[in-house]
């Protein structure tokens, strides 16, 4: 998955990418879970879901009932991009849980260390900002792919965001299908 993903995105022929990607390759992109229990919960878990949705975003965006058009390469960028924030975001660690037998054994499970507390959509999309220049297309969809699990106060500034990008709302969808319906 590691390569088709790399693939993909040295397609969108954006400059800078291949310093993006290698920092996708030094950090824990590839190995790391997609949450700590909700989706992916597995190594590798986060580059999973990224290729999931990737395949619901450019699904939805050829069959939206209003027009969408978006060239390939932000779908990709988007799709595969918009959790980049979870790299180096998870550690292992240990706690007591009872065996099957009844015992007691140390075991592993995914813990949050966040170095860099700057959100979420907003953190990935200055992430990316880093490497790569985005359309505000891009960064709005990366932004508000959370929709509206976000604080209630930013309700209306999310339906706006929707309303100006369509793209977005989708991205949103692509994420959640990907998250309930493959649980990745």
């Amino acid at each position: 998955m590691e390569q088709e993903i790399i693939n993909l995105l040295k397609s969108t022929n954006r400059e800078g990418m291949d310093n993006l990607i290698s920092f996708m390759q030094k950090s824990d992109f590839f190995k790391a879970p997609a949450s700590t229990r909700f989706h992916g919960c597995y190594e590798g878990g986060l580059a999973e879901h990224s290729m999931k949705v990737y395949e619901i975003l450019k699904q939805k965006v050829q069959t939206s009932i209003v027009p969408i058009n978006i060239p390939e390469d932000s779908i990709i960028i988007i799709a595969i991009l918009h959790d980049i924030c979870k790299a180096n975001y998870y550690k292992v660690d240990y706690r007591n849980a009872k065996n099957s037998l009844g015992v007691w054994e140390k075991v592993p499970y995914y813990a949050v260390e966040d170095t860099i507390p700057y959100g979420h959509g907003e953190k990935s999309v200055m992430m990316i900002s880093e490497y790569i220049k985005l359309t505000n297309e891009e960064k709005y969809s990366i932004r508000w792919h959370m929709g509206y699990t976000e604080p209630k106060e930013l309700y209306s500034t999310i339906g706006e965001a929707y309303k100006k990008y369509p793209l977005a709302l989708l991205t949103h969808e692509a994420d959640l299908e990907a998250t309930y319906f493959f649980n990745i």
